[in-house]
């Protein structure tokens, strides 16, 4: 499998120049590639990158601490996750718009229920932003392979949304992608995410 690159920025300028990624997966993530999301959050939030997550246990929580408050965080409804605090800025649940669209990209909308929706929704504000108009430049995350290779769980929602926009997915769950982000967060030698 390719590793996905990361174009370069284009000439943008001012506070629309904000570089965005998302950092999100399982809440079974193990606990090695939550320490890895951590020191990565930190390090991209060093190099000049804002958060885009959800406040779930695990991964999320794991890019949040890295980030601190240097993160957007979307909730499915104000209430979520309330046992640990937010310390960046925080939207209180998605949109109309969030709700159709994760309908129109989810292969079984119908079979969920109304607390799955709200969470598959969020997860389209991770990837395109409030106003649905403004993309992550990339997603990192962790969560494991179906038998066909295909995302599993909750984030499998958002890569699809990822996938069908053009944007770059570095799963940790393979070893190509841990490796490269590895090589991101070690102090010698290290460069620009797309360039290791």
């Amino acid at each position: 499998m390719a590793l996905p690159t990361v174009p370069p920025l284009m000439g943008r300028k001012g506070a629309e120049d904000m570089k965005f990624y998302a950092g999100i997966g399982s809440r079974k993530t193990p606990q090695d590639i939550l320490t890895l999301m951590t020191s990565i959050a930190t390090r991209l939030s060093h190099d000049g990158w804002v958060l885009r997550s959800g406040h779930a246990d695990g991964a999320d929580r794991a890019f949040e601490i890295g980030a601190s408050n240097n993160a957007e965080i979307y909730l499915p409804w104000p209430s979520f996750n309330s046992h640990w605090q937010i310390l960046s800025q925080q939207f209180m649940a998605p949109t109309q718009a969030a709700m159709e669209l994760a309908a129109r990209t989810h292969p079984a909308w119908h079979k969920c229920g109304q607390a799955a929706r709200k969470l598959h929704a969020r997860n389209m504000h991770q990837i395109l932003g409030l106003e649905l108009n403004d993309p992550v430049r990339f997603v990192i995350c962790w969560t494991p392979l179906d038998a066909q290779g295909l995302p599993t769980g909750g984030t499998a929602q958002a890569i699809r949304l990822a996938d069908l926009r053009g944007i770059p997915v570095f799963n940790l769950f393979l070893e190509e992608h841990r490796t490269r982000l590895e090589r991101y967060v070690t102090p010698v030698g290290a460069g620009p995410l797309w360039g290791i």
